[in-house]
């Protein structure tokens, strides 16, 4: 059915029926916003020029900095320091690339400059991080559940709404702020919202090209609605999961998984399902200091066979 200000949509779900309203101008601002964003990420070495910025939104330039930042929930220079500080993180712990050279590819012409704000984000000047990241020490047997505490839980299936990303996983940011953007112009996002990103792909035998990845957020079973192109859904499937909690910067995860999936699965009595992982992110990485982030990483379980038990205690 029609309505004046835009398209109403309901949807019969159970005993629920569920409306989505949004009119031809929230349509608009979230097109033109998303350019901004994709901008951005696609810009991060030159600098921030706001009358650009402006003119890609479509939007005056006494205004749309407002809108963004409503939308957003912060300010377009927070926004691009966060994102490339995240590269430069990346770019550090994953390639050889002289520190210099990489704070002009990150928009900082100036290496003091670079390693001052870099030093603010993280807590480390750059050397000192790549140095400490590059091959971090892995936890002995005494020590894993200190460094990595791991549960055991039984999840429910749970519905999500997702974006697919291909690419570098430390790039899933730019998917992140669509999702985001949309979500929010949308009413998506509820109390209990959880922010989730899946990756099916191991980025240590994918080309970084080829990886794929889907940032989502969960919705409710009656939360029906009508999706954006390159939106779609997903149902988590229930059942047995081990959960790492880990807290620190994303650019350092890989050998958290090579822990999780090299020491702790195999000395668990369990094997994988056929599913791939996943992260629940438990705190805003644009209100937190990159040490202090909190990630659940998922695997999806089977129970090990009491054929493989007797195997491997006859081994």
């Amino acid at each position: 059915m029609k309505h004046r200000r835009g398209t109403l949509q309901a949807y019969q779900h159970g005993n629920h029926v569920i409306m989505n309203l949004l009119s031809p101008l929230q349509q608009s601002y979230e097109r033109r916003l998303i350019r901004v964003t994709q901008y951005l990420h696609a810009h991060l070495d030159q600098p921030l020029d706001l009358q650009t910025l402006a003119d890609l939104a479509c939007m005056s330039p006494y205004h749309w900095h407002r809108i963004y930042q409503g939308i957003h929930g912060e300010s377009v220079i927070a926004t691009l320091k966060r994102l490339r500080m995240q590269k430069a993180a990346a770019l550090l712990l994953h390639t050889s690339t002289a520190v210099k050279e990489i704070a002009v590819q990150v928009g900082y012409p100036n290496l003091q400059s670079f390693t001052r704000t870099f030093t603010q984000t993280y807590g480390t000047p750059p050397a000192r991080f790549r140095e400490a990241g590059v091959a971090p020490v892995l936890p002995d047997a005494a020590q894993m559940q200190t460094h990595y505490p791991v549960r055991l839980c039984d999840q429910p299936s749970q519905q999500l709404i997702q974006l697919a990303h291909q690419g570098s996983y430390m790039e899933i940011g730019r998917a992140f702020d669509v999702l985001n953007a949309c979500a929010g112009q949308r009413g998506w996002i509820a109390p209990d919202t959880e922010w989730i990103g899946i990756y099916p792909d191991d980025p240590v035998i994918t080309p970084e090209a080829d990886l794929q990845s889907f940032a989502a957020i969960s919705v409710h079973e009656s939360q029906q609605t009508a999706l954006p192109a390159g939106f779609t859904t997903r149902q988590l499937p229930a059942g047995t999961y081990a959960v790492l909690r880990y807290q620190g910067p994303y650019s350092a995860m890989q050998p958290v998984y090579q822990w999780f999936c090299g020491q702790w699965l195999p000395a668990s009595g369990y094997e994988v399902a056929a599913y791939p992982p996943f992260e629940k992110y438990l705190n805003n990485p644009r209100q937190t200091a990159p040490a202090d982030l909190l990630t659940d990483i998922y695997l999806l379980l089977n129970p090990v066979s009491e054929d493989a038990k007797s195997e491997g205690k006859s081994s």
